[in-house]
């Protein structure tokens, strides 16, 4: 039995000896590449946070200040493991706890604060991991060839690329994603954060309503805000430009109406459009999930229902009851309304970290694109000048309804406003 555990042992040795002196080796072979490596350090991380959480909680009465105290404990430990598991394995889990980490509407404080550094301080790659995965993609050297100067060809590939690529700098007529305060009241002078928040929107709403051309990384650290030299206004840049998705006429048409019923509460076209896109029998976690609200407030539409903290603690609640369904649902839609969860889910983000979530000038933004997209498409179809006339004429209609009720909002939220409401209550009162 010696004998056999001896050479067991001695075989193992040669074995890690040897795997060990080719790694020092190869340079190029990365351990992190290995996926057992990868899995491996996942899977152990999991485990010590499982343990983490069954064992420091289980002798603490539950709802004590104890209790909360220990728990906001496990929480930080929790999240900055996970922040060390994702900067070791790089890559794709780089990219989870980036969203992870802007989900602040949905997870404890304790997790996002810690997963935002990466963000802006993610692990960065050294110029020759940069050139090795070039070398193995495309199988050539990093360089120049053919005696090209280079600032000739990089004027060339950028005269190119602002040919190809779509202008989402758009006039004031069609909602600007520079425009500083609404058309309606030019004087008016916005708070930053609902301003960027209010340019942001209206931004996506373009890219995805009317274009079907959508940046699909909108995390903090990918958005760049800025006062324009020239016109001081507030400008929006987005940076990483490597996840775009393109998205196919229907699909996008479907996603338009779907957002228009959300936004009235028309629960008949919520599910007519809702399994168009796939949800199924599930339509109503899908609109719960598509706008991060209670099916409460579906119903009455999102649009008529502001977020109220009692709604944000009853979602975070029962998030995970429902974990296995979200699973099924996931499964079931097409990849681009996966990729548009996602960018939903970080736009949520960044709204919930500027605290304009409660504003109804992003359904103003999105209702206005909707109705644009879905006007365009009818005409498209129109056989008769006469027919594209009566869209033409129904989608200015729309269009002055939504202004006007934007403009209410203005005069409801301004001090004339407030003049108006005390002048009411009084003459109530006096009666």
């Amino acid at each position: 039995m010696a004998g056999w555990l001896l050479k067991v042992s001695s075989v193992a040795t040669a074995v890690v000896a040897s795997s060990g002196f080719y790694l020092y080796n190869n340079k190029q072979l990365d351990p992190n590449d290995i996926s057992l490596v990868r899995f491996g350090r996942a899977a152990a991380t999991t485990a010590v946070i499982s343990y983490d959480y069954m064992t420091s909680l289980k002798h603490v009465e539950y709802g004590s200040e104890e209790y909360w105290a220990l728990k906001s404990q496990v929480h930080r430990r929790s999240a900055e493991r996970l922040r060390n598991l994702c900067c070791a394995n790089r890559g794709t889990f780089i990219k989870v706890g980036q969203h992870l980490g802007a989900l602040d509407y949905l997870l404890p404080e304790e997790y996002t604060s810690t997963l935002k550094v990466l963000h802006s301080r993610a692990p960065q790659s050294t110029m020759e991991e940069i050139q090795q995965v070039i070398r193995e993609d495309l199988g050539k050297e990093v360089g120049l060839g053919g005696g090209w100067a280079p600032a000739c060809l990089v004027d060339v590939c950028v005269c190119v690329c602002v040919c190809m690529f779509i202008d989402f700098e758009y006039g004031d007529s069609n909602g600007s994603a520079h425009t500083n305060t609404p058309s309606l009241a030019p004087h008016l002078s916005l708070p930053p954060s609902l301003q960027i928040s209010q340019n942001l929107g209206k931004m996506y709403s373009e890219m995805i309503f009317v274009h079907g051309f959508v940046h699909c990384d909108p995390h903090p650290g990918n958005v760049l805000v800025r006062r324009c030299p020239n016109t001081k206004k507030t400008e929006i840049v987005l940076l990483d430009h490597g996840l775009y998705q393109i998205l196919l006429p229907d699909f996008r048409l479907n996603y338009c109406r779907l957002w228009q019923s959300l936004i009235k509460g028309d629960l008949n076209g919520i599910e007519r459009y809702s399994r168009r896109l796939g949800a199924g029998d599930l339509y109503p976690l899908f609109a719960c999930v598509l706008t991060a609200r209670s099916w409460t407030s579906v119903n009455a539409g999102i649009g008529n229902t502001p977020v109220t903290h009692s709604e944000d603690v009853e979602i975070r609640s029962n998030a995970a009851l429902y974990l296995p369904q979200i699973s099924d649902l996931l499964n079931r839609v097409p990849r681009q309304m996966l990729l548009l969860l996602k960018t939903n889910d970080l736009l949520r983000g960044i709204e919930t970290t500027l605290q304009t979530r409660a504003a109804s000038s992003s359904f103003i933004n999105m209702s206005r694109c909707c109705t644009r997209a879905v006007a365009r498409h009818k005409r498209s179809k129109a056989q008769s000048r006469t027919r594209r006339l009566q869209i033409t004429m129904s989608e200015s209609l729309t269009l002055w309804q939504i202004s006007l009720y934007e403009l209410f909002l203005w005069v409801k939220g301004s001090t004339l406003g407030g003049w108006v409401g005390s002048l009411l209550s009084c003459l109530h009162y006096t009666h």
